[in-house]
């Protein structure tokens, strides 16, 4: 079984901003494969589904991005998830919009999403696929990941989607290091 978690925040106020792209990364998988709707449990919208004769399951946490990992332990324990399989979608202000870098484990980069999920796993080792939303050291750190995507930059990420859906495919069936390998030298 393995567990795939885009991080964000929930309510309406919070859609299309920075600190989302995860949810919204999760959101174009499952519409693209038109997996069914989420379910909510444990503070979490999940979606448990059969693919390559293995289950997976989507979580968007729903109790706020620097308290993602209290929802991701939640699932990880009751439905006895290894850690090495676990992929979590999140934001990553050193990467510019229409970058992304799969990591097999590492630091949280100061993003308080990871941050939580290591204090709850109580681990490093958890591989990620970061995605670009670049960075404005003009605007407070905070302010800015909750801030909207222009439209510009919400045209990067819808041609971002398609590799992102190819790379979730591929994670599911492909060694993570191979996975690496074939996407991560493809960033600018």
């Amino acid at each position: 079984m393995k567990l795939i978690v885009g991080l964000g925040n929930p309510g309406k106020q919070y859609e299309n901003t920075r600190h989302n792209v995860g949810f919204m990364m999760i959101d174009t998988y499952i519409e693209n494969k038109n997996l069914g709707s989420f379910t909510q449990k444990n503070n979490g919208l999940y979606l448990k589904s059969k693919i390559n004769n293995e289950d997976i399951i989507f979580l968007k946490p729903q109790s706020y991005m620097n308290l993602s990992g209290e929802v991701v332990k939640k699932y990880v324990d009751y439905f006895k998830i290894d850690i090495d399989n676990i992929l979590v979608i999140s934001d990553d202000l050193d990467l510019l919009i229409g970058n992304f870098k799969l990591k097999l484990n590492g630091s949280s980069g100061g993003h308080n999403g990871l941050k939580n999920i290591e204090c709850n796993l109580k681990t490093k080792n958890y591989k990620r696929l970061k995605i670009g939303i670049s960075n404005n050291k003009s605007i407070d750190t905070k302010d800015y990941v909750l801030s909207k995507f222009n439209k510009e930059e919400i045209t990067i990420l819808d041609n971002l989607k398609s590799q992102v859906i190819d790379i979730i495919d591929e994670y599911l069936s492909m060694d993570f290091s191979q996975l690496m390998n074939k996407y991560n030298r493809k960033n600018r």
